[in-house]
């Protein structure tokens, strides 16, 4: 991320009207001649000469609330009067990193925007106490003023910017404690949140700009398919319909507007030809993963038990598969893209605005600095955006248009021509002495390689590199006195890559599971049981993460308290389960379900107890939405909707057959945020999905005795 590895910079005058302040470590602004570069998209803050506070936010705001805390921990640190806070929109540029995913924006930013917040405050002390001919330490700031409490003094920050400008910046200037935190911590209300509810905010389906065309776009259905017929006259008759370009990618339809687009592409109807006898299948799929599940290949964790370790006398195993999946954003993709010569300006809903700049201009020819990317809101992220096949096409588009050219993908677009969720299946078993006391854990993930973007074949013989593919897998937390884990890479064809949590949602789901049939198999209390595995070493080291299973007691400490676990009676048809990770060791989640199965054994989610640790908590009304927003991304995953593979296309199209949580499905929800010691805020976007499926299954086999080992749960 463009501030997650940089130190603090520099400072930089605005002219007389403002102070800069610049956090990244990239096109450092020096002195007056920089008056030219200011307004270059970097990561920088400004205060102007009417007090007002700009962040430049180099993350993007995909529902998130990202915006908000990254405000808030600037704020707090300038000691900005929060009211007048104003949020740009950072661009790409060379060396920058705008990426937003992995759960990382807010401990990225976290120490930068301190810093620059904190310099700009001793900058504008200083200025005051200069201007006031005063000991600098008998001024202070607060709420967008630098006060003198002897003389009753008081300055506005904008009055003092032109003299604060030409200060030195400090290099380590003096960050607040956290005991002195006004803004951090308290509930707040979404900065952009207005704009938002009343429709002033701007999506990337909003974009209009003078001159632009609209396109649809059809696209093969599966790799190498070939145009067997076309109705090019139909589609031409369309009114509005302006021509029809053959490209690489596909048949695009350029029309007056959208509409007319979608009706061309629909008279066009084109039929492509039929699969080969090997196209990818999904049914297929299943068998080869499901075997290689019995292998052991990659070894991703080895403990071998102490001595003096009781031997194996019993082995309980299962088998745990993980279907595909769709994103599914409410935004379908989009993309304005305007190519004029050897230059392009894109507006994109995207997360990963370099990439975007760097794979358009390879298309074009053309440096990558000659790629305007402007970001917008966007309307549903989830690892989906991380692709920017969608902005090659419009752009693919705009050159052979001549013009500007907005690209909207349709829901069946969307649904079955984006990369997906790959499958996998999990191997588990576990060894139980005479006595019946687990003494070991085994687990084998056989799942597929990222394929939207090159793999380094150097990283592959990395052991490490093998725990990212296996999360929640490798750094199973619970004390066995033997663990292994594998992963096994069975090739995949199409395209998949990042989804909500990534990897971590299909090993979280069979390792909480299996925990639970261990717990059966011992006649142990599932909550109880989780609660005895995590004694031993407070912490403990599994590859590259450190797992402090004193955090992970306490959340599920938290949830077995709050929902009356060991009190509250469950009726008939009704079942409770439970499930915790603890995600990269840095945020741990746990969650009580309450489900209830119907006559025809539909099953739905009645109550979720959610408690969460995640370090120092910036926004709570920002980790309460995540929370409730992984839950009911989890209900969906676990009991709606999956993609299936036929004649190498996905068979499932729009909201029909691939079904998500609706409003109707939202169960009561409780989120309690579990005090931590933890110095530094973790990340919130990924953590809540992976406990919630598992916790759902378990609930399910305790209202019903049938084990879950596939999802997602039908009837």
């Amino acid at each position: 991320m463009i501030t997650s590895r940089r130190n603090f910079l520099k400072t930089a005058a605005f002219g007389s009207a403002s102070l800069v302040i610049g956090f990244d470590g990239l096109s450092l602004l020096k002195g007056a001649d920089a008056e030219t570069n200011l307004f270059e998209p970097s990561n920088w803050i400004r205060v102007d000469a009417d007090g007002a506070v700009s962040l430049t936010i180099g993350k993007c705001e995909m529902g998130q609330g990202v915006r908000t805390s990254l405000a808030m921990i600037l704020a707090e640190e300038l000691e900005a009067d929060w009211t007048k806070i104003r949020l740009v929109q950072a661009k790409p540029r060379p060396g920058s990193d705008l990426g937003t995913g992995g759960s990382d924006s807010i401990a990225s930013s976290w120490r930068p925007l301190r810093q620059a917040g904190a310099a700009a405050r001793e900058m504008l002390i200083t200025a005051a106490a200069t201007r006031w001919k005063v000991d600098r330490a008998s001024c202070s700031a607060a709420r967008g003023e630098i006060l003198h409490p002897p003389s009753n003094r008081r300055l506005e920050y904008g009055s003092l910017v032109s003299d604060a400008a030409k200060l030195q910046v400090p290099e380590n200037p003096p960050l607040k404690n956290a005991t002195d935190f006004k803004i951090i911590g308290q509930r707040t209300a979404r900065i952009d949140g207005p704009d938002i509810v009343c429709g002033k905010a701007r999506y990337g389906i909003d974009v209009k700009i003078p001159g632009m065309l609209y396109a649809s776009l059809e696209r093969p259905p599966f790799a190498g398919a070939k145009v067997k017929r076309m109705h090019e006259d139909k589609a031409r008759a369309v009114h509005g319909v302006r021509s029809i370009i053959k490209l690489p990618r596909g048949i695009a339809i350029i029309a007056d507007n959208t509409w007319a687009a979608i009706k061309g592409r629909t008279a066009l109807a084109v039929e492509w030809d039929d699969p080969p006898k090997d196209a990818f299948d999904s049914d297929a799929h299943w068998k080869r993963l499901e075997a290689a599940s019995h292998e052991t290949r990659f070894i991703t964790r080895d403990e071998k038990a102490p001595s003096g370790t009781a031997e194996v006398t019993k082995t309980i195993e299962a088998i745990y598969q993980y279907p595909f999946y769709a994103h599914a954003p409410v935004e379908t993709m989009n993309c304005v893209a305007d190519v004029r010569g050897n230059r392009c300006t894109i507006w994109a809903p995207t997360q990963a605005p370099e990439r975007l700049q760097k794979e358009v201009a390879k298309l074009l020819g053309i440096g990558p600095t000659n790629v305007d990317v402007n970001i917008t809101l966007i309307g549903g992220g989830f690892g989906r955006r991380l692709g920017v096949d969608y902005a090659i096409e419009a752009a693919d588009i705009s050159r052979a248009a001549q013009a500007p050219v907005q690209l909207l993908w349709s829901r069946v677009d969307d649904m079955k021509q984006g990369h997906f969720q790959a499958a996998s299946v999990h191997y588990l078993s576990a060894g139980f002495d005479a006595r019946g006391m687990p003494v070991s854990w085994k687990h084998t993930k056989a799942g597929s390689f990222h394929n939207i973007s090159p793999l380094d074949p150097k990283e592959m013989r990395d052991t490490a590199w093998y725990q990212d593919w296996s999360w929640g897998c490798y750094d199973v937390p619970y004390n066995f006195p033997a663990i292994q884990t594998a992963y096994v890479p069975v090739d995949l064809t199409v395209k998949h890559g990042p989804w909500r949590s990534v990897f971590a949602p299909s090993s979280v789901f069979a390792r909480e599971c299996f925990i639970d049939e261990v717990a059966q198999a011992r006649a142990a209390d599932p909550l109880e049981f989780r609660l005895q595995l995590l004694k031993g070493a407070d912490v403990i080291k599994a590859g590259s993460t450190t797992v402090d299973r004193r955090r992970l007691r306490r959340v599920l400490e938290t949830v077995r308290d709050k929902s009356a676990w060991d009190h509250r009676p469950v009726s008939e048809n009704r079942g409770r389960g439970v499930a915790c990770n603890a995600y990269f060791g840095r945020t741990y989640i746990a969650y009580v379900v309450d489900v209830m199965t119907d006559h025809d054994n539909n099953v739905r989610v009645e109550r979720v107890v959610a408690a969460v640790d995640c370090g120092r908590v910036v926004n709570p009304v920002g980790v309460e939405q995540q929370m409730e927003s992984g839950i009911i991304w989890g209900i969906s995953s676990a009991i709606k909707g999956e993609i299936t593979f036929r004649g190498g296309a996905a068979q499932q199209g729009t909201f029909a057959d691939f079904a998500v949580a609706r409003m109707r499905d939202t169960p009561a929800i409780e989120v309690h945020i579990v005090g931590s010691d933890a110095p530094l805020p973790f990340g919130m976007g990924e953590p809540p999905v992976p406990p919630i499926v598992p916790a759902i299954a378990n609930a399910v086999f305790a209202a019903t005795g049938m084990r879950i080992r596939r999802l997602p749960i039908r009837p």
